[in-house]
């Protein structure tokens, strides 16, 4: 029942503050294989780890991401005194820690990300096998398969399992990450035959988490990653 990949959605999003430092330390506390968080770009070019195309739903500041200053997003608090963290401190945090999925969420982040990625394989501290960069976006997902053969790529979908399995085998990607929703056992099985792995998203209840270990997936994204080490117990949060 363990053979399977434990991801924080976020962090840890259903304990604290999602996609903030915090709350990915609060996944490592509670023993994940893998954090998912989300970039995008602000008006200098920096990426910062938030969901949101705006900062009105997370933090107490109002706008476009990609049109605010660095010294601007630095001074923001979110849930009143957390605050956004850089993808650069995220992995200073994660380094040798597990593995990271970054979704590229905001648009142009495909070169940005892919250059970060690059030093860090080149001076040792991770390996391409440590990153997973998926997106909706397929433009965003081909710009990095263009800059990088090596990145692993995942196809992100809540719409349909087989259309992900066609983009994926165009961008040479190493798994889909289907939503809960559209999940099947007859496509998790399609596919694995594909070549693919399977992350499923986002899965926090009970029924759903011992559903998806029937299925055969490769991995569970779920905001409270302490359920995925006994679905069979309570699962409180």
């Amino acid at each position: 029942m363990d053979n399977f990949l434990k991801i924080g959605h976020r962090g840890a999003k259903g304990h604290l503050a999602e996609n903030t430092l915090e709350s990915i330390q609060k996944a490592l506390d509670i023993g994940v294989d893998a954090i998912e968080i989300d970039v995008h770009k602000c008006a200098s070019g920096e990426l910062w780890v938030i969901h949101d195309f705006t900062l009105d739903r997370t933090t107490d500041g109002s706008g476009e991401i990609a049109k605010k200053p660095p010294e601007v997003l630095r001074k923001l608090k979110v849930e009143g005194h957390f605050r956004i963290p850089q993808l650069t401190e995220v992995l200073d945090l994660l380094q040798g820690k597990c593995m990271l999925n970054i979704e590229l969420k905001g648009l142009n982040t495909a070169a940005p990300v892919n250059r970060i990625v690059r030093e860090k394989v080149e001076n040792g501290s991770w390996k391409y096998s440590d990153f997973i960069i998926s997106s909706f976006q397929k433009n965003e997902l081909f710009e990095t398969r263009k800059l990088d053969k090596n990145v692993p790529i995942a196809v992100l979908s809540k719409a349909s399992v087989p259309e992900a399995i066609e983009l994926g085998k165009r961008l040479e990607a190493v798994a889909i990450h289907p939503s809960l929703g559209i999940i099947t056992r007859d496509n998790t099985k399609q596919s694995h035959e594909a070549g693919f792995k399977v992350n499923v998203w986002t899965v926090n209840e009970r029924e759903d988490i011992l559903r998806m270990i029937d299925f055969g997936v490769d991995g569970i994204i779920s905001d409270f990653p302490n359920r995925l080490h006994n679905p069979l117990l309570s699962l409180n949060p």
